[in-house]
């Protein structure tokens, strides 16, 4: 027999109130006996095993366990010794939790039960998880929580009215906001990274890139103008962004997907080359001449004096936003992410192959009219 159960048959008297330490000598459905030396045993019902409402004592207690418990109640005459475990545990729990409530301190806890409205864990005295306290997001079902370990802080904590609320939900935001400072103070301009798509605007799309969201304005989002953010990505998109800014102390980051992305010019002058004819749209009307979308991002210059054959006061005179041109490529240059366009010139080249398509019908029939004959004075306008 070890020293302290030689103690424990030292004890001759015993009072309520008092704690004790004993041995667990039998095991029954609805309670534990246990020798605390006094002069006959005492019992633990189950109801005071636990804080929690226990199904069979074997799941707290076996033959051979030293538990300390309090005595409840004493009846000589009648032979019965009342004890209690819960009492006695939940004593040293409240000292226990008073310390890591007031430090804030991380735990770890098992889940015993789910209860309409969240979850209870046995920290010695009963603790509750509210449901909007054990994830970020929302929980439709909690049945699989039953026997999971989380990991909490104490949010609220009363021991006068027996009540310690338990948040792990809380634990999650400070780790998410602890990974947050690391990659805000970590991210460079210039770095190229990539992020899932979370949440669409009207201004923009919210990226995360790593727990943390950054902000790619609607301008942003491609090379060619962007009217509608879904013109271009869907939520849960993965794309690569590059980082514009970042602000620590406001928690912003300013991320391009643009930016990321070879530009629109890359190879422009494998895609067009002078002399081509190609079909664009009129995006702009200036003093000087019009724009003209070739490809989304790419825009040339037809100058006012390439738009007509004759002489106009401007642009408008002929042309309007939106309107679909045939354009000669004048000059193109993808340094100076310039291309200089002619509709004159484009009309001139449609004008010289309606020419070689009447001659050569012509001639197929046999009429032996000369080009001179019947489009000379055409040439002679358009030199």
């Amino acid at each position: 027999m070890s020293e302290e159960m030689n103690q424990i048959t030292d004890v001759l008297t015993l009072r309520k109130g008092d704690v004790v330490k004993g041995r667990v000598t039998k095991v029954e459905d609805g309670q534990a006996i246990v020798n605390v030396g006094y002069k006959f045993d005492g019992v633990i019902p189950i109801g005071e095993l636990s804080p929690l409402r226990i199904e069979h004592v074997s799941d707290v207690l076996a033959e051979g366990d030293e538990v300390e418990v309090k005595v409840l109640r004493i009846n000589d005459e009648e032979g019965k010794l009342i004890l209690s475990k819960k009492a006695v545990d939940a004593e040293k729990a409240w000292e226990r939790l008073q310390r890591s409530y007031e430090e804030g301190e991380v735990l770890e806890v098992k889940v015993a039960d789910i209860v309409k409205g969240g979850l209870v864990a046995d920290l010695g005295v009963r603790a509750f998880i509210p449901a909007s306290l054990v994830e970020q997001h929302f929980v439709e079902d909690f049945s699989d929580y039953k026997g999971r370990t989380l990991r909490v802080k104490i949010v609220e904590f009363d021991r006068e009215n027996n009540k310690v609320i338990l948040s792990a939900k809380a634990v999650l935001d400070e780790e998410m906001e602890r990974k947050k400072q690391e990659l805000l103070h970590s991210l460079q301009p210039g770095q190229i990274i990539e992020g899932t798509v979370q949440r669409l605007t009207n201004f923009g799309v919210f990226v995360d890139i790593g727990g943390v969201d950054g902000l790619v304005h609607i301008s942003e989002l491609a090379w060619h103008r962007v009217e509608d953010p879904t013109e271009v990505v869907q939520v849960g998109d993965r794309v690569n962004v590059k980082v514009l800014k970042v602000d620590p102390e406001k928690g912003r980051i300013s991320l391009s997907i643009k930016e990321a992305q070879p530009g629109p010019w890359a190879g422009v002058e494998e895609k067009f080359k002078p002399g081509d004819v190609v079909t664009g749209t009129v995006k702009r009307l200036v003093s000087f001449g019009a724009f003209v979308e070739l490809l989304p991002g790419i825009e040339g210059l037809v100058h006012i004096s390439q738009i007509a054959n004759r002489h106009i006061a401007t642009p408008h005179d002929v042309l309007e936003v939106g309107q679909q041109v045939k354009v000669k490529i004048l000059d193109v240059s993808e340094e100076k992410q310039r291309i200089s366009l002619s509709i004159r010139q484009a009309e001139h080249e449609k004008n010289r192959r309606d020419v070689k398509e009447y001659v050569e019908k012509t001639h197929a029939h046999g009429t032996g009219v000369t080009i001179g004959d019947v489009f000379g004075d055409l040439f002679k306008r358009n030199q």
